[in-house]
């Protein structure tokens, strides 16, 4: 009877091992999967941050790296237009600030549609 109980154990303890092992071996291929895809983000940033260099003037790409600190995701959003329009043969010399203010009037939304009415 002791060893009935000893192999149910035994037995036990074994798959709780195989689980922990099993949850274990998940975690790290989701952690390089993780890995990955941030080292990919990095080298598409990079890409991105070189090819600003060579489209736009010094005072543009001030202008967009201060947007970057406002809102990262807004001066990605721009810098891919920028190298879209470039991709499209739409951008021939680099783009300068006054050209970038205007592709960024265009993406804006329009704030003076909006009306404050009091009741």
């Amino acid at each position: 009877m002791v060893s009935t109980q000893d192999d149910e154990f035994n037995q036990l303890r074994e798959q709780r091992r195989l689980a922990l092992q099993k949850q274990l071996e998940q975690q790290a291929a989701q952690q390089a999967d993780a890995e990955v895809k941030a080292q990919e983000a990095h080298i598409a940033s990079q890409n991105l941050d070189a090819a600003m260099k060579n489209l736009l003037t010094p005072e543009a790409r001030s202008r967009i790296s201060a947007i970057s600190l406002a809102t990262p995701e807004r001066s990605q959003m721009i810098k891919q237009t920028i190298v879209q329009l470039h991709a499209e043969g739409k951008l021939n010399a680099k783009m300068t600030d006054e050209q970038l203010k205007q592709l960024l009037l265009s993406q804006s939304k329009s704030r003076r549609s909006a009306s404050i009415r009091r009741i």
